[in-house]
């Protein structure tokens, strides 16, 4: 059987579009509001708000709308499901991850990346091992043997499932994204390192707010300090063909956020969607 792409996210992208992706609490309540939402995706919000495994299932199954995957006769998703898990310290904290996946989320957002090593575990904790000399053995995976429920999720059988978990595009046939967060200056120092040492991540989401406070002008990202910075941070994305996400989107910058080459998006969840129709038309025009 040959199932087309089921993550609507890595679909845009792959195509070269730009992706819009809201944060939202992981409670069911908010979930439910995405199910029909013009959005590729939906960040659900772990690092700042609980670690809670059960409510991020919740939220998996609140998104899904019957009607909807009926009338597309698709397994994809609508709303393509992300979850943004607490920061990745020293403990190296894989099972964050392993949890998350065997729910069924499609991407895993790692909070503060800022070394080789940090981003080379953020890859391997969403990849399944496999013997040494396999195709795309690094970096080598970690991640438990668990997919029951995932598979379901994704409306898979077993086999199906390990042959689509792999991270995209180190695998291009990939479902799994792997998104590292640059909040430091130490991370912008390794991010070349990081591009060309480890494959498999697929986007680069800047975090302005924690970087701004790490260059020592908390929330003033127009200064010249903060705003050079996340330029490099963005050039040096571009320059390994790595796509470059902004977190905080609005109807007044989204449109030279698009000019400037950001292709992951962070939308606010606002009901008129201003920001997102603005974007989507800068995006359109920009074609």
């Amino acid at each position: 059987m040959d199932i087309p792409r089921l993550n609507g996210v890595i679909r845009q992208l792959e195509q070269g579009g730009t992706a819009f992706i809201p944060f939202s609490p992981a409670e069911f309540s908010a979930a439910q509001s995405f199910a029909r939402a013009p959005y590729d995706g939906v960040a659900f919000e772990m690092e700042h708000g609980p670690y809670d495994i059960r409510a991020l299932r919740d939220c998996l199954y609140a998104i899904q709308d019957r009607r909807q995957i009926v009338e597309a006769a698709s397994l994809a998703p609508a709303v393509t499901p992300f979850v943004r898990i607490p920061p990745n310290g020293g403990e190296m904290n894989q099972y964050l991850a392993k949890q998350a996946l065997d729910a069924g989320v499609y991407g895993v957002i790692w909070p503060h990346v800022s070394t080789v090593e940090e981003a080379r575990n953020a890859v391997a904790a969403c990849r399944y091992p496999r013997p040494p000399g396999s195709p795309r053995f690094e970096p080598a995976g970690l991640r438990g043997d668990g997919p029951g429920a995932a598979a379901r999720y994704w409306g898979l059988t077993g086999a199906e499932y390990y042959a689509r978990s792999d991270v995209w595009p180190l695998d291009p046939r990939g479902e799994i994204l792997v998104v590292i967060m640059c909040e430091e200056a130490k991370a912008i120092r390794s991010l070349p390192r990081m591009l060309e040492e480890v494959p498999g991540i697929g986007v680069v989401l800047i975090g302005e707010g924690d970087l701004s406070q790490d260059l020592g002008h908390p929330r003033q990202y127009d200064h010249p300090t903060v705003a050079a910075a996340i330029e490099e941070i963005l050039s040096i994305c571009k320059a390994h063909d790595v796509v470059c996400g902004h977190p905080h989107v609005d109807a007044d910058n989204v449109e030279s956020l698009v000019a400037r080459g950001f292709r992951w998006l962070m939308a606010p969840p606002a009901l008129d969607y201003s920001a997102l129709r603005k974007g989507r038309a800068a995006v359109a025009a920009k074609r």
